[in-house]
């Protein structure tokens, strides 16, 4: 296998879906204490999720808490409870532009910008015969590390 050119740096953030985001927040927010940052709510996604934080500076991690807006509707961001995993990368485009031809499956959409305001994008939960390599079930969110994040874990030694 060819050299990797680029670098996962660390968690971004774990995603939670549940029919009711309240009974998420008695839990992460009024039990454990993790504080609402902010909130995101998109019909295209089908989400209404509370952004919550844990950490600081750079380290920080976040957990989003979601709740779909029609439990009907696809995607169904409640029914898998842990919805994805967000990992910071040092270079996102060359992520995935080495990933897919290692033969990396990625969800449709594409780089875009994501909820946080980060570029974003998704390795598909499941290999097809074009692309074996997936997140054999668990959807996986790339978010393009900012030069700040990028900065404190090279001053960590992240590999």
């Amino acid at each position: 296998m060819t050299q990797r050119p680029f670098r996962i740096l660390g968690i971004q953030q774990i995603a939670i879906g549940a029919p009711s985001k309240e009974r998420l927040k008695a839990l992460w927010v009024d039990m454990l204490g993790l504080e609402v940052t902010g909130n995101y709510v998109s019909e295209r996604e089908n989400v209404d999720e509370d952004i919550c934080a844990m950490g600081s500076g750079p380290f920080k991690v976040e957990v989003d808490l979601m709740q779909p807006l029609d439990a009907d509707k696809k995607p169904a961001v409640h029914s898998t409870p842990l919805n994805h995993v967000g990992l910071w990368v040092d270079d996102l485009p060359v992520a995935v532009e080495w990933l897919t031809a290692q033969g990396v499956r990625f969800a449709p959409g594409g780089i875009r910008r994501g909820a946080a305001g980060y570029d974003i994008t998704f390795l598909h939960p499941k290999a097809n015969d074009e692309f074996p390599i997936a997140g054999e079930g668990v959807l996986i969110e790339l978010v393009q590390a900012p030069p700040a994040v990028i900065e404190a874990y090279a001053r960590m030694g992240a590999r």
